[in-house]
């Protein structure tokens, strides 16, 4: 069981300086922005730039200009999967869905010039609130029963999300969703081809051709977050039954929303669980977080849809987690990053897999 008491431990600070290789030309990047970002932006004042050192993918920066603040992401250094960390798409979603869901943050700018920031990037809002890891906020810890008013809020904010119509905000052309999870799960097979560590393959494989076979229905065309989870979400301090923006929206695209809950099922442990069972932080098993069973119910109450099948997307969610994990641990082998947390990525991925083997075993039996 995790060390960590998520009401008495201390939460990991949201912001810090820029990690050792992560820096970007900072004076290419002020004058930039301060001559192309909105006119309605003030761009006045000292320009300051943090990290956000949480994330595993995105470098993700904020940006103080005077005393207007605004987020930065591109995709991190080196070699990126074909479709990976798209920052146009992300700035495309961004830059609509915030006029109808109030819980996207708006984008104000893309770049795709690799001369400013090496990559193409996007500046959006920054929003003011909690973001919830394994430990919960002291500013929340007196709410009662806050672990499943938060829990219960975010399957809320999902089913909403997917309730938008696509074309209500221009995004009726964001994917193919014919054939969507079919492609997922052929696509991920081939990330993992890329990267496959060789312990592990036939292992996966395996799972993937079971996977392949056995691809749901889909009962609605939605947009798609494709990483909702936790903390990619940020709650109202004063009300944790309130999700006040949802990030990470890079992989965004029209098809399956159950694929959604599969991720989140993935992400979310419970008391009981055996070790290496979920991926989400230390901590979270032990918050008063909903039992999943209660997710899934609550979901399909609140979208309207059948979830009986819910334990293949999650199956589905496990084993694209491997390919994640490979993924990450690869790019530091190889010198692509050098953020140490990524050494062991990959020590979990065949917790992953057999859990994914599991689940749909129970599915046919």
């Amino acid at each position: 069981m995790s060390d960590v008491d998520p009401y008495r431990d201390q939460a990991p600070p949201e912001l810090a300086g820029v990690r050792s290789g992560e820096n970007l030309d900072w004076k290419r990047i002020e004058a930039y922005l301060r001559e192309n970002l909105p006119a309605d932006l003030a761009t006045l004042g000292d320009f300051e730039v943090l990290q956000f050192p949480h994330g595993a993918a995105n470098l993700t920066y904020l940006i103080r200009i005077g005393d207007r603040e605004l987020v930065l992401r591109r995709p991190p250094f080196g070699t990126i999967a074909p479709g990976a960390h798209d920052m146009k798409r992300e700035y495309k979603v961004l830059s609509r869905l915030w006029r109808v869901f109030d819980r996207a943050p708006r984008a104000y700018l893309f770049c795709d010039d690799p001369e400013i920031a090496g990559a193409d990037f996007l500046v959006m809002a920054r929003k003011q609130g909690e973001v919830i890891r394994g430990v919960i906020p002291e500013t929340m810890r007196d709410h009662k029963e806050v672990g499943r008013r938060i829990g219960f809020a975010l399957v809320d904010a999902m089913a909403d999300f997917h309730r938008v119509a696509p074309e209500s905000c221009d995004l009726g052309d964001l994917g193919r969703p014919d054939g969507f999870v079919k492609r997922q799960v052929k696509g991920w097979k081939k990330r993992w081809d890329l990267v496959a560590a060789t312990e592990h393959d036939e292992a996966m494989c395996a799972v993937h051709r079971r996977l392949e076979a056995s691809i749901p229905a889909a009962q609605r065309v939605s947009l798609v977050h494709n990483d909702l989870k936790l903390d990619n979400c940020m709650f109202d301090p004063s009300d944790p039954d309130r999700v006040i923006a949802i990030f990470d929206w890079d992989m965004t695209t029209l098809g399956d929303p159950l694929i959604d809950l599969g991720t989140l099922l993935n992400y979310w442990p419970e008391v009981g669980d055996p070790e290496g069972a979920r991926v989400g932080h230390d901590g979270m098993s032990r918050m008063g977080l909903p039992k999943r069973a209660e997710l899934i119910a609550r979901y399909g109450e609140r979208a309207g849809l059948d979830v009986s099948q819910a334990h293949w997307y999650e199956a589905f969610a496990y084993w694209k987690t491997a390919v994640v994990a490979q993924q990450l641990y690869f790019r530091w082998a190889q010198g692509d990053s050098t953020d140490e947390r990524m050494a062991t990525m990959g020590d979990g991925i065949g917790a992953l897999i057999a859990f994914a083997s599991r689940l749909l075993e129970e599915l046919n039996a």
